[in-house]
């Protein structure tokens, strides 16, 4: 990437801006530099006037739970935004339908929809995110996608011009949307259908049950790093080209579930990205397929 630093000041806002900000501690890894700058905004048109006055120039990052990122070793050089409480509000709208703040957790998402009657929405449950991330990666889990539910969202550009983008707008493909470049997700329009809530319960439970056996729930990890190739399942690949524990120094392939990388203890982040490399490598070597990273890589190396 460009490297282009913020200025030494940066516009006014009603929010909290704070320099240096340390990233590890918001990221589920635990590893990274820091950001040059972290915005906090109050609201939305905190955000946009914000991103109006800054400098076209400046690398601009959303953060939301860090649960599908590695920061790299020598941080952000620009601002990261991070939509706090202020965004993390689930409204209903109508019989079946939630309007959802950016920073709200597929955790709150679900819960809210169980509350209302609202089926269709549980698989939020388990993904380990807020409505921002969501949207942008077309984020899915247990046989449904972000793109089954989505109504339309708002977005604040990188200009700092506001827009609202209907579902058609986002051009979903597997883990992918074209939602433009540097545009942040402040909220989303969810819609499902009338369930009884013993019904939703019961397969969030089924759910949770599920993600609780078969993934590394209680380590620092990044989630689900790799996206599965047409026709196979990225864990499969990875176990078979004998993957499963490979180790970088104190990253480690999770022998629980071989998609996810682990930070044992002092890994850095160069130390979890060279172990996805060398997973890909050897995946290429035993099987022919080429795997693609899932969890993003932002930043610059040290």
């Amino acid at each position: 990437m460009t490297v282009v630093s913020a200025p030494n000041t940066l516009p006014e806002v009603r929010g909290q801006l704070t320099p240096g900000a340390p990233l590890a501690p918001l990221v589920w890894f635990k590893t990274g530099g820091p950001a040059e700058w972290l915005f906090e905004p109050q609201d939305a048109d905190d955000l946009a006037a914000f991103l109006r006055a800054l400098d076209p120039k400046v690398p601009v990052m959303a953060l939301g739970l860090g649960s599908n990122l590695i920061v790299r070793d020598g941080g952000w050089p620009g601002v990261v935004v991070r939509l706090g409480k202020p965004f993390a509000t689930v409204e209903q709208i109508d019989a079946t339908s939630l309007r959802c703040g950016g920073g709200a957790t597929g955790i709150l998402v679900s819960s809210k929809a169980r509350d209302a009657g609202i089926g269709g929405i549980e698989f939020l449950r388990s993904i380990p995110g807020t409505v921002g991330g969501f949207v942008r990666m077309n984020g899915g889990a247990y046989g449904r996608e972000v793109k089954d539910i989505l109504v339309a969202c708002d977005v604040v550009l990188r200009s700092g011009e506001r827009a609202t983008l209907a579902l058609k707008d986002l051009g979903y493909t597997y883990r992918h949307s074209a939602l433009p470049e540097g545009a942040i997700v402040v909220s989303a329009t969810f819609r499902g259908h009338p369930e009884q809530t013993a019904v939703i319960q019961g397969e969030m439970l089924r759910i949770a049950a599920a993600r609780e056996a078969s993934q590394p729930l209680r380590s620092k990890t990044g989630g689900s790093t790799f996206k599965n190739p047409p026709g196979h399942k990225a864990w499969e690949l990875i176990d078979a080209a004998g993957c499963r524990g490979l180790r970088h120094g104190d990253a480690q392939v999770s022998e629980k579930h071989c998609n996810f990388l682990l930070n044992l203890g002092d890994a850095t982040s160069s130390d979890i990205e060279a172990l996805g490399d060398d997973v890909i490598e050897r995946v290429k070597a035993h099987s022919g397929v080429t795997l693609e990273w899932e969890i993003q890589r932002v930043g610059v190396a040290k």
